[in-house]
């Protein structure tokens, strides 16, 4: 698109609006990449009450953002929390659980987007085993009763 406006006799003013468009939302200093890794980006949909993915963890970093309803979130090691829309969340990845990303509300369908960079020749999910599960439950931090 040309700059030039053909009514005037010089060039349009450009916006400065880009200065102040962006809000940082997260940040994550350092996250792990594995080498050569792959970017994906997903829209997760689950229905209301879905208690989303079992016990899995990813091959590398996982950023994301709650675009509707509220997530319940869980990773090893820290106390599960509600991710509400308009919040974000992440995961380092690699030899870190993620227990619950399902659907806080029983009212509401649960959308999320998630960007994960993913180690080559890895499953972007693996699913943990009860046995696993079992091995580490010290690692998890204490459950609301």
């Amino acid at each position: 698109m040309s700059d030039i406006d053909p009514a005037s006799t010089g060039p349009k003013p450009r916006s400065v609006a880009w200065q102040t468009a962006v809000t940082v939302l997260q940040e994550a200093e350092p996250p792990f990449i594995p080498q050569g890794a792959h970017a994906m980006t997903l829209v997760v949909a689950y229905p209301p009450g879905d208690p989303g993915t079992p016990p899995h963890r990813h091959s590398g970093p996982a950023f994301g953002y709650v675009l509707e309803g509220e997530m319940l979130f869980e990773l090893e090691g820290e106390p599960e929390r509600v991710v509400r829309a308009g919040e974000v969340f992440w995961e380092p990845g690699g030899d870190v659980i993620h227990y619950q990303d399902g659907n806080n509300r029983d009212d509401m369908p649960l959308r999320f987007t998630v960007t994960m960079l993913c180690e080559p020749g890895q499953p972007m999910l693996t699913l943990v085993g009860d046995q696993e599960l079992a091995q580490r439950k010290d690692r998890r931090a204490p459950r609301p009763s």
